[in-house]
């Protein structure tokens, strides 16, 4: 028979220590035991009904999802309305939408609350190494911006001088943490499309004044344009990659949920007249946006044909 561990009051300590037991005490610690037991079962009974019941309410609105009562995309009703409806407490329901996101069929979006992720198609667009020239006005497109569609700010675009405080970034810049630095900041994407990206350009303050570098100009890249144009010709860029998670305020600006990573991308570009750092920019993609793509080039030691099979069949001759 299994016990249970009680936790005996003062009294019942103070008669122990005196050595004064007494079967009273015993009775009444046993009684407890009891009570305890029988109180545990209780819960265990009522943990196992709320458990079955998430799960009962998930399935419920999991096929009315896929029967299309909500489109892809659209809000779901807010928890207290899913209580109403069920007869269930707002935990129960939380615990019910929190399982179907892990199946996939919504996303919690801050802000936004439960969207309906089921048959939504994103378009995952590839990210290579290909800079380019913009057609209509001076400046440059980069991955995933690079072709012909019209792309949008869907926040306002600022640039502000404010502390770099991350060190990462102002180290690859070339200046001490606190500087205070140009900062653009951008969310952009297809005029068709939810939010693609964030980007955030640290200007150095060597080029910051540079006219124009701070404006918004009709196309993108116009301040790297007016950077080459005042003596740094050509820029050089180089990007380092990494996945995280996102922080509360980017999955809002991106209109995703928390749980679903993110892939950022550094971008430093480098004056072609003195070799020092004129820019970091961070681009912070949805990971379900994006794929990135590259071409391997040979080492030097690969770039020679391999010698001729011997008769053995090994190559480069017998062993």
């Amino acid at each position: 028979m299994r016990s249970a561990a009680v936790s005996l009051g003062p009294q019942w300590v103070r008669s122990v220590e005196a050595s004064n037991l007494s079967w009273d005490n015993v009775d009444g610690a046993l009684g407890s035991c009891q009570r305890l037991s029988q109180d545990s079962r209780g819960r265990r009974g009522d943990a196992v009904a709320v458990h079955s019941r998430y799960l009962d309410i998930a399935a419920k609105i999991r096929e009315r999802i896929e029967a299309g009562e909500w489109e892809p995309g659209t809000k779901l009703p807010r928890l207290d309305d899913f209580a109403a409806e069920y007869g269930a407490n707002r935990d129960t329901i939380g615990r019910a939408i929190g399982a179907l996101e892990a199946e996939g069929y919504v996303w919690a979006v801050q802000g936004r609350g439960s969207i309906v992720r089921y048959g939504t198609i994103r378009p995952r667009r590839p990210r290579g190494n290909l800079v380019k020239r913009n057609a209509t006005a001076p400046g440059y497109s980069f991955p995933s911006a690079s072709s012909q569609e019209v792309w949008k700010h869907h926040v306002p675009a600022t640039a502000t001088v404010e502390p770099l405080t991350d060190p990462r970034i102002a180290k690859l810049l070339g200046v001490a943490a606190g500087t205070q630095v140009l900062r653009r900041f951008r969310v952009t994407g297809p005029e068709s499309e939810p939010p693609f990206q964030i980007n955030i350009s640290w200007i150095h303050p060597r080029v910051a004044n540079i006219p124009g570098v701070a404006s918004q100009a009709p196309g993108p890249g116009d301040w790297l344009y007016r950077i080459e144009t005042a003596g740094h010709w050509p820029i050089s860029w180089l990007e380092l990659h990494r996945a995280r998670m996102p922080s509360k305020d980017e999955a809002a600006l991106l209109e995703i949920p928390t749980s679903l990573p993110i892939l950022e991308i550094v971008r430093v570009g480098t004056s072609g007249t003195d070799g020092k750092p004129v820019e970091v920019t961070e681009y912070i993609v949805a990971s379900d946006r994006v794929e990135t793509v590259h071409v391997l080039h040979r080492d030097e030691s690969a770039q020679a044909p391999w010698p001729a099979e011997a008769s053995d069949g090994q190559p480069g001759g017998a062993a």
